[in-house]
């Protein structure tokens, strides 16, 4: 055993770990692996360990587990079902004490197809041999998969049979065939090749290559609450779902797994990594990153957050309600929020130069980039911000299009863009028509990864203080005495329905439009509707 090491500070710890899907792996004062989790958001869920208040309302056992905890690993991953698939090597691997799952030797699902059998078929195995058959796998969801492979093995007509070349005997046992579930290739009613040739389409579906079919499923489900037959679409919906956790992308870990995956965060190696993947002039030490959230047809809401260094600089965040558009147009309401960021940025920028001839003559990138250098640039106009080296749009070619549009109407041209396609975590540049693909492993891709998961944070924080707001100002509807017009004037005047509840009734009937007589009604109202 190793010696004590001196404690780090894990609520210091904590405030680097990202909001992505992972493994954590706690550790003893001996280095000895005590538990192993999975989490969707590796920073909530730690952080109910190292809150104090959450921590004394767990059971006695957990709460000895964090009395022992005196360090932690993570291992991102990128979807929860490779986070369950990791957990289990884990365990496997260390045995931790305080861990009850995955400590025997069942391992997950695996399915087996073998081309090499007259009428191949699908079976589910957990081991996987060297037996020149392919397998597909694993699962994390057992049950997901055991639909999937119901549904395949119907919708393609693939026999389930056990015997390994069944003939004419075997089809007098068998009903599959009778209820419209197989085929028949033992009695010839397709043939050899044509049997194959489904099994391969089947094979392409479970390898996650044919998407065509799941979007037919779901116009299938759309047109059948179309015609209200809900329960069908119910069915539909739930089979679906469970068609998506079995084709989920995961990788394969085995033993040795957490060598493999990123277990610690070194954001400037990150950094350094991205600006060579990407092809950068300089080093992306400031990132921003813009991501759309949308509220129904409400509200239409933008984030902008901003990395320095390669670590969150909070105090740059920023967020804007969309107005050029209504109702949900991610496209138009990128162009939009990239044109008030930028625009806003130049205009400091200019104000800065002040008197500066050659401000105005040169290109607003090079003009921006030398105002920069000028230490005294920030203390003459406070409000004063650098261009970004590397803007980030959460989305594929048409939200990066619209962005660079709008750059290039302010002058922009040459400010380093991309967009970062969530499903397959694809990275696309302006003009290049196939993605640049950074494996899932590296720091770069982890570091766009927590930029852009750190925007979507940002964005639906307040898409979803502006519903909480709106479902409070409803109150006022409520009130006597009280119409749209005075509404609106005593919430311009207070901000909120919580400072209108702490006001007097001198301080109501001060606002314009109010008088005494409505200011008594709303104070007495709302003191009956209680905080």
């Amino acid at each position: 055993m190793s010696a004590p090491r001196q404690k780090p500070d894990l609520i210091a710890k904590l405030r680097d770990v990202p909001h992505t899907p992972g493994v954590y792996v706690m550790r003893d004062r001996l280095n000895r692996v005590i538990y192993v989790g999975k989490a969707r958001d590796l920073r909530k869920r730690l952080s109910n360990y190292f809150t104090p208040a959450r921590s004394k309302l767990v059971d006695l056992k957990t709460r000895a587990l964090i009395q022992s905890i005196w360090d932690f690993d993570l291992h991102q991953v990128r979807n929860e079902a490779e986070a369950l698939l990791l957990e289990g090597r884990l365990i496997k691997e260390f045995r931790p004490r305080y861990n009850i799952s995955f400590r025997d030797d069942k391992r997950f699902l695996l399915v087996r197809v073998h081309f090499g059998d007259p009428f191949p078929r699908f079976t589910l195995t957990r081991l996987k041999k060297d037996d020149g058959a392919r397998y597909f796998g694993p699962f994390a969801h057992s049950g997901a998969l055991r639909t999937t492979l119901n549904w395949l093995n119907k919708r393609f007509g693939l026999r389930v049979c056990r015997p390994l070349s069944p003939g004419e005997l075997d089809y007098k046992h068998c009903s599959n065939d009778i209820i419209k579930n197989c085929s028949a290739p033992c009695i010839a009613r397709v043939s050899q090749e044509e049997y194959r040739k489904r099994v391969e389409e089947a094979c392409e579906f479970l390898d996650g290559r044919s998407k065509d079919l799941l979007t037919a499923l779901e116009e299938e489900m759309q047109r059948a609450a179309a015609r209200l037959d809900f329960e069908k679409a119910a069915e539909m919906r739930d089979m679906i779902e469970d068609f998506k956790k079995t084709l989920v992308p995961t990788r394969t870990f085995t033993r040795g797994a957490r060598a493999k995956v990123v277990s610690t965060i070194n954001p400037m190696a990150d950094v350094n990594e991205l600006q060579e993947l990407l092809h950068l002039e300089r080093a992306p030490l400031v990132m921003e990153c813009f991501d759309i959230a949308n509220i129904g047809t409400a509200h239409c809401v933008a984030s902008m957050v901003r990395f320095k260094n390669g670590v969150p600089d909070n105090s740059n965040y920023r967020r804007y309600r969309i107005r050029a558009v209504s109702g949900q147009n991610d496209f138009v309401s990128m162009a939009e929020v990239i044109r008030r960021r930028f625009s806003r940025i130049l205009l400091e920028g200019a104000q800065t130069a002040g008197g500066d001839a050659d401000f105005s003559q040169e290109a607003p990138l090079e003009a921006m980039r030398r105002l920069e250098q000028n230490p005294e640039a920030a203390k003459k106009n406070p409000k004063f911000v650098t261009l970004p080296d590397l803007v980030i749009v959460d989305g594929g070619k048409g939200q990066l299009g619209m962005a660079v549009d709008e750059l290039q109407r302010l002058g922009l041209h040459d400010l380093p863009i991309v967009g970062l396609a969530k499903e397959n975590e694809e990275v696309y540049k302006p003009g290049e028509s196939y993605p640049i693909i950074i494996p899932h492993e590296r720091g770069a891709l982890k570091l766009l990864q927590r930029i852009r998961d750190e925007a979507h944070r940002w964005a639906n924080g307040y898409h979803q203080l502006l519903l909480s707001r709106r479902v409070e100002e409803s109150i006022l509807d409520d009130c006597p005495g009280v119409s749209q017009n005075r509404k609106a004037a005593l919430l311009k005047a207070f901000g909120s329905v919580t400072r209108l509840r702490k006001a007097t009734e001198e301080q109501i009937a001060a606002v314009p439009g109010i008088g005494k007589s409505v200011a008594r009604e709303v104070f007495e109202f709302l003191a009956s509707r209680g905080s």
